[in-house]
């Protein structure tokens, strides 16, 4: 099975940035059917980890995927399921 990567270590600290590669993910696994997308925000505090999940959680976010998954083994992860 096909999967796309984020690392957001190297932006943790440009919301706008943040966003923006979020959607360009979003948008690519659409495209290519992918149906897997992993997130890595990293350990840290949790901030960008909650940022990320409010921005999945968006209502015309939320419609694009068929659930998210946080790992259970690894905090700074979490993974975004399609179905096609």
């Amino acid at each position: 099975m096909a999967k796309l990567k984020l690392d957001l270590h190297e932006i943790y600290n440009k919301g706008y940035m943040i966003d923006k590669e979020l959607n360009r993910i979003l948008e690519e696994a659409i495209d290519r059917k992918i149906e897997l997308v992993e997130i890595i925000p990293g350990k840290g505090s949790g901030q960008l980890k909650k940022k990320v999940l409010r921005f999945l959680n968006q209502g015309h976010i939320k419609k694009l995927y068929h659930r998210v998954e946080k790992d259970d083994k690894n905090f700074g992860r979490i993974f975004i399921h399609f179905r096609f």
